[in-house]
């Protein structure tokens, strides 16, 4: 039988969970809109003030929403966008990042020694691939097995300067 937190490791992963939880957490406090440093107008995109850099994940503001539909091509209500879609800020430029089944918002998993990839290849000797719910999706490696040890088969996917998935987040400032 697995135990509660194993339970949930399996049905959500890693990234996205992270991602819920500081969300979750941010649209409990207005006082992480404080620290981001809004712009002054409510008509401009720019939502993070000159210079700020802040790598907590905040929710999406009502002004934002429109931009988020067009960078990411969403076709959904805008309360569904702003629930799944998250902003920071990086040297005064607002970034968004839409969470989703693949898509984590999170820092990046650069874990070269990870447990869950070590025992999936114990159990699966030769597996060619270990599947992304061992790994997580906010992983940048694609990982095998080889003589019942994981190896690293291939880079996949960079990070920005502040070690977040780089293709998720896209610059919302116009």
């Amino acid at each position: 039988m697995i135990e509660n937190r194993q339970w949930f490791s399996h049905i959500v992963p890693r990234g996205l969970a992270g991602a819920l939880l500081t969300a979750f957490l941010a649209l409990s406090t207005a006082a992480s809109a404080e620290t981001a440093g809004p712009a002054q107008t409510a008509q401009s995109t720019a939502i993070c003030r000159a210079g700020i850099t802040n790598d907590t994940l905040m929710p999406l503001p009502a002004q934002l929403t429109a931009r988020a539909r067009q960078l990411f091509h969403l076709d959904m209500p805008d309360a569904l966008i702003r629930k799944t879609t998250v902003y920071r800020c990086l040297d005064g430029q607002t970034l968004v990042c839409t969470t989703g089944a693949n898509l984590a918002c999170g820092k990046a998993n650069t874990e070269r020694n990870p447990a869950a990839v070590f025992a999936w290849c114990r159990a699966h000797g030769q597996s060619r691939v270990v599947p992304m719910f061992v790994t997580g999706h906010d992983t940048i490696y694609r990982w095998r097995c080889r003589d019942n040890a994981p190896s690293i088969d291939v880079t996949v996917d960079t990070v920005d300067a502040r070690g977040f998935l780089a293709r998720n987040w896209k610059h919302a400032d116009q």
